[in-house]
């Protein structure tokens, strides 16, 4: 069986090393770019599992699935590639400020912390001064507490993607980069459903039994190929990499720390990674009615779309060091931004069968979750496949 994967991010990376490990299947991952180029690149890789409050149905099962494949890939990958991946196992700290204290919110976190309790993970409230003592890098009068996740990770996405893709490859997958899909041929259909015989491609036509898009924002122009548009529009993310020089806190313990949205992420060596900016095209916020959204045809090639604003970098800076005062001295080593895919009018991330087409899956628009879900993703596409 011939399966062809378009977009080589993470979740196209991790889709292919999965359906790697099916004995039959030869697989071909086409990209106009190199791996891990789009929104892989600029992501943070914070894996925010168990301490999100996603608590049933498929969002939490995913989640979970994604959380406890990790704990196993990481170092299945790392033997198979000899590959470094960072991987950090000590958890995800959330800060609580005076709003999120509320007398309502604590009940909310005790509430989480009992379902949590109920489904096989841990989570732990921390007061002021616990958090005080094992972490006195935070220095906030309005921080009041903490909820601890020790089993939820953060790595870094782009090491992983690279990983994924060399993995692949030693299992037999054929990876084309720097090449675009032009048009599909799709045959008449015999039911009610159409299929997709090949694309054609700047290299040439491609047949295929199953065609797998996971290529993001490309996402739309491919599926517009096939007159069946799926809208993803791009979310800007800036993020920065601080060097302290020296691990805050206490060095033996380094979880990735998170706060009204700004993640916090050590990256060792004294730097951490700070961000990420969401900032939509209209530069208003996500439920603002006066946002614009560019015309699609022009969003077949999006990169460049939305001018980073660099006075929103600063402020998730500042916040930053409103959190961690020792992130004032701190040297800008580098800044990053990236795009992400997010779905317009319908829940990220979308998954299943392109209307209209029996052999034509979608494994796209993942938004901010791309990282933390692509295990679980890859799982989906290989169950719709084999079954």
């Amino acid at each position: 069986m011939n399966i062809v994967i378009i977009g080589c991010g993470v979740v196209g990376a991790a889709i292919a090393y999965e359906l790697s490990q099916v004995k039959g299947l030869k697989i071909t991952v086409c990209d106009r770019q190199a791996p891990a180029q789009a929104s892989t690149g600029a992501a943070l890789g914070v894996l925010m599992g168990a301490i999100s409050q996603k608590i049933k149905g498929k969002a939490w099962q995913m989640r979970q699935t994604s959380i406890q494949r990790y704990e196993t890939l990481i170092p299945e990958l790392e033997a198979l590639t000899g590959r470094k991946i960072p991987f950090n196992r000590q958890g995800i700290l959330m800060l609580l400020s005076d709003s999120s204290l509320s007398l309502e919110a604590i009940s909310a976190w005790e509430k989480l912390v009992k379902i949590r309790h109920t489904q096989g993970w841990h989570l732990e409230i921390w007061d002021t001064a616990k958090l005080q003592n094992i972490c006195p890098q935070i220095n906030n009068e309005k921080i009041t507490g903490a909820v601890y996740s020790p089993q939820d990770r953060q790595l870094d996405p782009t090491a992983l993607t690279l990983a994924l893709v060399e993995a692949a490859q030693h299992n037999g997958v054929t990876f084309k980069f720097g090449v675009a899909v032009l048009d599909a041929q799709i045959s008449p259909p015999e039911s009610s459903l159409q299929f997709c015989e090949q694309l054609e491609t700047t290299e040439g036509k491609i047949a295929a039994d199953w065609f797998v898009i996971a290529a993001g924002l490309g996402s739309t122009s491919l599926t517009t190929k096939l007159n069946q548009l799926i809208d993803i529009r791009p979310v800007l993310g800036q993020a920065l990499q601080l060097r302290v020089g020296y691990p805050l806190g206490n060095p033996d313990f380094q979880p990735a720390i998170t706060g009204n949205d700004v993640h916090i992420v050590p990256v060792g060596g004294g730097d951490y990674w700070v961000g990420a900016t969401v900032e939509f095209p209209s530069n208003g916020d996500e439920s603002s009615p006066l946002r614009i959204f560019p015309p699609l045809k022009e969003l077949a090639n999006p990169e460049g779309e939305i001018p980073p604003n660099e006075e929103l970098l600063e402020s998730i800076r500042e916040q930053a060091i409103a959190f961690c005062p020792e992130l004032a001295t701190a040297t800008i080593l580098r800044t990053w931004s990236g795009l992400r895919p997010r779905p317009e009018g319908r829940p990220a991330p979308v998954i299943g069968k392109l209307p209209g087409f029996s052999n034509v899956l979608l494994a796209t628009g993942h938004y901010r979750n791309g990282v933390l879900l692509a295990p679980a993703t890859a799982y989906a596409i290989r169950e719709m496949i084999i079954s």
